[in-house]
């Protein structure tokens, strides 16, 4: 169900402030109806806040999933969960575990950390108003 995406819209999105790159991610997410985790052997990777606090890294495309999969990471591989099972089983579980989302973090590890409630408030929001479209 992914969208293509050349390397010129890559670095286009990737060259965006990071609010800007949480909104890009809400609207492909809403579009394509799917979020984008590197996995490996062990399951979901997370990385870990300056404050260190835990968070599960997620993209709007595999291949910017992907592109991270590098250095300590490079075992991994880019894996789609529908946007209704992290809706419905991602969130809650996550809450339950005290566990943030790194919306669409770049290369350069910058991005927007969340509580996964606040990214299903704004997936919402933006589904709400596409129906009204």
């Amino acid at each position: 169900m992914s969208y293509s995406l050349t390397e010129q819209d890559k670095a286009t999105v990737l060259a965006l402030g990071d609010d800007e790159r949480f909104n890009h991610f809400v609207n492909r997410v809403c579009e394509q109806e799917e979020i984008w985790i590197l996995t490996d052997e062990h399951g979901c990777m997370m990385l870990t806040t300056d404050d260190e606090e835990d968070c599960i890294p997620v993209w709007p495309h595999a291949d910017y999933a992907r592109d991270w999969a590098e250095g300590d990471w490079q075992g991994c591989k880019p894996e789609a969960i529908s946007l209704n099972v992290w809706l419905k089983r991602w969130v809650p579980g996550m809450t339950d575990d005290e566990l943030l989302v790194a919306v669409f973090p770049t290369p350069n590890e910058t991005g927007v950390v969340v509580d996964p409630f606040e990214l299903k408030d704004a997936l919402d929001r933006k589904k709400s108003q596409r129906r009204r479209n």
